[in-house]
């Protein structure tokens, strides 16, 4: 996408593999994993969400770097034919990414005004589940092709690494596997530990990915550039590993001073809405999962302006993406009912130490295409079944639900298509506002996420037909009550025993005292535990402490 190594993209929409592969992709990996944050759990929403990459950003990154001026030049194409280590090439895919650094980097700011402002608390009460559900379907359903492209390099591989995905998160998650423990107690003893639950993406990329290895190794596969199934070879990026340093630091600016052009800003900043919208929803089935009160309103302001933060500093470092809640970190919450922030904290730190050693980044840059491809499927399929899943609050009997979601996302799919085949069609005289219109409605979230927001606000309806009443009573609920203060509030006691002025408590952002008292946070453990719809909690669930 930015004209580097290890894959290139080619007009035609394939990849082309790189004969000597530079550190830049390990670079680019290893800065991504070392800003997946720790600070959303201790001062952001309060809620044992870990923050990383997001999807949201690829679509209108895609869309900027489509436009005329940031195309890949023509002898770039050709990877057997480039010096991917010569200075020329070097600038070439680094002045992209300085351009992604500039947007990424203003539309952060754009939302982490949002956040602390208060102003996503508000518009709260006009964002509905019509609005959310194309939203976040459309942050995968556009990658269907990246997907097939990338599973269609062997679909062999691909379809195994499906097969162990699906057979261990779905077939075998309630078998446990016996472990060695040390406890002080019964010192070393086995316990049952349910190990395709916890683990079923890794082990079924660990697998496939060794898979790949042997068939290298026994020249399974074929070994001509040009043949299909050649990107399956582990040894395609054999250069990955040795040219990666053992230790790098990145730090901001690495690639040189960001740029900013007002078309990039608008389409990250159609990616931040779609990534707020995500996060909203994140939040409240993290609460749901772990039997915490639905976040109140400040909660979710100061979330929404971590997560800013957290762009920010992805853009000032150069990872060429920002981030966002994990989807997947909420699923993973509802296998494995651990919920302790302390735990989220420990995973970020590691991720960390991860992003620090090259060698580590280097490795996850050499798994094979068809294997990514396999598991892309997969998750994008998941991201899809998530955004549609808010439409459990709306009554889909009604035929202006229907049309109000239908419509949105098949012009959330049909707009980008054909702008992307007709860009010369759209000129209105004014350079910069041309591209601002050719990113904007190539990016799907956007185009889908608008038209549900416009037509659920517009078209009569009842907020019990659009599920905004359920959505209403379950924030109404969830404001300020004793259990709420003590998991939203901030650590240290700040909110509750310090910083209580009336100036602060007059921030949209800052927990707000029951009754305007100078109440006290009394546990500092709050221990939950799931929920059914009676609200008692069910025959043999599992604790968890945040």
């Amino acid at each position: 996408m930015v004209c580097s190594a290890p894959m290139k993209v080619a007009k035609e929409g394939r990849r082309v593999a790189s004969p000597g592969v530079p550190a830049a992709a390990t670079w680019l990996t290893a800065s991504w994993i070392s800003h997946h944050g720790i600070s959303a759990s201790s001062w952001g929403s309060r809620l044992p969400i870990l923050q990383g990459g997001t999807f949201a950003f690829v679509a209108p990154s895609v869309a900027m770097l489509s436009l005329p001026t940031w195309k890949c030049p023509t002898w770039t194409l050709n990877a057997s034919l480039v010096n991917t280590s010569s200075p020329e090439f070097t600038e070439e895919w680094q002045k992209r990414i300085r351009e992604l650094q500039g947007a990424i980097m203003v539309a952060s700011c754009v939302q982490m005004l949002v956040g602390f402002s208060g102003l996503i608390g508000f518009l709260m009460r006009f964002i509905g589940p019509l609005t959310v559900a194309p939203t976040i379907a459309l942050v995968a359903l556009p990658l269907f092709d990246t997907a097939g492209s990338d599973a269609g390099i062997h679909w062999g591989i691909a379809a195994t690494t499906v097969f162990l995905i699906v057979l261990f998160s779905q077939y075998l998650k309630t078998i446990a596997v016996p472990v060695p423990v040390y406890g002080r107690e019964k010192k070393c003893h086995t316990s049952k530990f349910y190990l395709f639950q916890v683990f079923p993406v890794l082990m079924g990329l660990c697998i496939s990915w060794l898979l790949c290895f042997v068939l290298t190794v026994t020249n399974a596969l074929p070994s001509v550039p040009t043949a299909y199934g050649y990107l399956a070879r582990t040894d395609t990026k054999g250069n990955v590993l040795n040219q990666a340093p053992w230790f790098r630091l990145p730090y901001p600016g690495q690639w040189g001073l960001p740029t900013i052009s007002l078309a990039g800003v608008f389409g990250i900043i159609a990616g931040v809405i779609s990534s707020v919208v995500e996060s909203v929803g994140d939040y409240y089935a993290c609460a749901r999962l772990v039997g915490a009160p639905p976040p109140p309103k400040h909660a979710i302001n100061r979330g929404i302006g971590i997560e800013g933060l957290g762009c920010l500093l992805a853009g000032a470092w150069g990872t060429g993406n920002g981030t966002t809640s994990f989807s997947e970190n909420v699923g993973a919450l509802g296998i494995t009912r651990v919920g302790s922030r302390m735990v989220i904290v420990a995973a970020g730190c590691v991720l960390l130490l991860m992003g620090i050693f090259g060698k580590i980044g280097a490795a996850f840059a050499t798994i094979p295409t068809p294997v990514i491809g396999g598991m892309f499927l997969v998750m994008f399929g998941v991201i899809t079944a998530v955004g549609i899943s808010n439409l459990q609050y709306v009554d889909m009997n009604s035929s202006r639900n229907l049309f109000v979601f239908g419509f949105s996302i098949y012009c959330g799919l049909a707009v980008p298509n054909w702008v992307n085949k007709n860009p010369e069609k759209l000129h209105t005289g004014i350079l910069q506002l041309d591209q601002v219109i050719q990113v904007l409605l190539t990016t799907g979230m956007f185009v889908g996420g608008l038209l549900g927001f416009l037509l659920d606000n517009t078209i009569p309806g009842s907020l019990e037909e659009r599920g905004l009443l359920t959505w209403n009573q379950i924030q109404e609920e969830s404001e300020e009550t004793t259990k709420a203060l003590e998991v939203y509030s901030l650590p240290c006691g700040i909110g509750t025993k310090f910083c209580t002025s009336s100036c602060t408590q007059g921030l949209p952002f800052w927990p707000r005292l029951e009754n305007g008292g100078k109440g006290e946070v009394g546990a500092s453990q709050l221990t939950l535990c799931s929920q059914d719809s009676s609200g008692e909690r069910p025959k043999g669930a599992t604790e968890t402490r945040m």
